[in-house]
């Protein structure tokens, strides 16, 4: 058994980080110490690992909770089940690693067509750019957006 600082040592994670998984359900002291200490056991310290495993993966706590609920009950669940799960997330990083390609490639417009001198920013290519930039409902539109408006400038003046 292991009270919270050396479940938190053992594992390199702060006590908060374990009281925060325990608030949220991911972590359940296994019971409590006369004095009312947490007590944990080494299924404690194999869930936290797991946490920590998919954290590092970009799984969010509510999808943890999902896996964890999976994992505990694998019986009543296919790997094609985990397999879908992981997935669905790679899909959203790699939409979001695109929308950050995209807004990287429209700072990198702006960047490049600034002339970055000590003038005064009134005739400043990103203040017209972004100025002029019709908004769109969705920040993956926006950079093409942007991008479009600055030709449309055509730079520092």
């Amino acid at each position: 058994m292991y009270q919270i600082g050396e479940l938190a040592k053992k594992l390199s994670v702060s006590t908060d980080t374990l009281r925060y998984y325990e608030k949220h359900g991911l972590l359940n002291p296994c019971d409590r110490s006369a004095t009312g200490y947490r007590l944990y056991n080494d299924n404690n310290l194999r869930s936290v690992k797991f946490i920590i495993s998919a954290k590092k993966c970009g799984f969010t706590l509510k999808d943890i909770q999902e896996l964890l609920s999976i994992q505990v009950d694998k019986n009543s669940h296919s790997c094609h089940d985990v397999k879908s799960f992981t997935e669905h997330k790679l899909q959203q990083v790699e939409d979001k690693i695109s929308e950050l390609m995209a807004i990287q490639a429209s700072l990198k417009t702006l960047v490049q067509a600034c002339c970055g001198g000590n003038e005064s920013a009134e005739h400043c290519s990103i203040l017209s750019t972004l100025e002029s930039a019709t908004i769109e409902p969705s920040i993956k539109d926006t950079p093409a957006s942007i991008n479009s408006t600055f030709n449309e400038n055509n730079g520092d003046k």
